[in-house]
């Protein structure tokens, strides 16, 4: 089943998921376990399916890159054989998602399977970006406080409005769009962070959090930043054809095509697995995906998926996911994760 047809279907008709759906029962139709969400989760989760359906007697589950929003609401769209058994997402599950998992009677298993970091990388064969957050919020965000403190429209048209030691050439940002998992870990780590370091931004933040958050999330619309969608390879294509753009994806999608791009230092650390690893790169996140209890036991090979996925040899420090660009876990972490996953215990926010 393609889940993200049937995503674009209902959001075109307006139709409620919920009337599409079949209750949990019906479930037991389907042999074969749906995966939806996240793009950066996407090539972890593809590598467990292919090892899962190589070594065991289950067929190899389908798994589909629909954003973590997008792969979010069809999860919790309801229990039954038309929505995702387990979705993937580079960012914990909103407050709103998991009520409205709970309305449609869905439980959510919440499984955290270790960090990745978000780059903006460019071109090899363009000179490496050094950047600080407030060079990154300066050059994004759709508004900037002007000289008096009062924010204003972001005049910043090249890199070296900014700052005359960065380059002459026009901000151009190919990035992920609002329903992506990546874009709210970078504008709640770049570009809040970023925010932060204007004294009067600081202020509002101590005053009023949720107008900080309206002006910190905002990025700019007027052609600088430029909405990819949820294709990083595309991303990759247009950085090789204009050296001066940047990208914004996730470090696991670098480090597979390191031989094209190159990511930026970010506050004087490198994006390397290192420096994620030990904390010290600023813009870094964890992964998780969510399993839908509801569909244990009457979709075939859940459980024992979650096990492939929680080996030490799948996630561990030399686990197969560390060749793809998985940053794992502490070992008591994910020992802990591991438990709680097999055990399927229920997500309490």
């Amino acid at each position: 089943m393609n889940f993200i047809k049937m995503a674009n279907v209902v959001k075109m008709t307006g139709v409620a998921l919920g009337a599409m759906v079949c209750i949990a029962g019906s479930a037991q139709a389907r042999d074969q376990i749906q995966i939806v969400g996240s793009s950066t989760v996407f090539p972890f989760s593809t590598t467990v399916a292919e090892k899962f359906g190589q070594t065991t007697d289950f067929k190899t589950p389908i798994v589909e890159s629909t954003g973590s929003g997008g792969g979010m609401k069809l999860f919790c769209s309801g229990a039954g054989i038309n929505t995702p058994d387990i979705t993937n997402s580079s960012r914990r599950i909103k407050e709103k998602e998991f009520k409205k998992c709970l309305e449609n009677g869905v439980t959510p298993v919440e499984v955290k399977i270790g960090f990745d970091g978000i780059v903006l990388a460019n071109a090899k064969s363009a000179p490496q970006m050094s950047l600080s957050l407030k060079q990154i919020f300066s050059a994004l965000a759709k508004e900037i406080p002007g000289p008096d403190g009062k924010l204003i429209a972001n005049p910043n048209k090249k890199w070296s409005d900014i700052d005359a030691s960065l380059p002459d050439v026009e901000i151009e940002v190919l990035g992920p769009p609002p329903t992506s998992g990546t874009r709210d870990a970078f504008v709640e780590l770049a570009m809040e962070g970023g925010a932060k370091t204007y004294d009067s931004l600081k202020a509002l933040k101590s005053e009023d959090k949720k107008a900080f958050k309206k002006i910190a999330h905002a990025i700019r619309e007027d052609g600088s930043y430029i909405d990819a969608g949820e294709n990083d390879n595309l991303i990759i294509q247009k950085l090789q054809a204009n050296p001066n753009a940047l990208g914004v994806f996730g470090f696991s999608f670098l480090d597979q095509n390191s031989d094209k791009v190159q990511g930026s230092i970010v506050e004087g650390a490198e994006p390397e697995f290192e420096e994620i690893a030990e904390g010290n790169y600023p813009v870094s996140r964890s992964l998780f995906f969510y399993v839908k209890k509801e569909h244990v036991g009457k979709i075939k090979g859940i459980e024992e998926y979650i096990a492939e996925f929680v080996k030490e040899s799948t996630w561990g420090d030399e686990g197969y996911l560390t060749d793809r660009g998985l940053i794992p876990l502490p070992e008591e972490q994910r020992n802990s994760v591991a438990e709680q996953a097999k055990s399927l215990t229920p997500l309490a926010m």
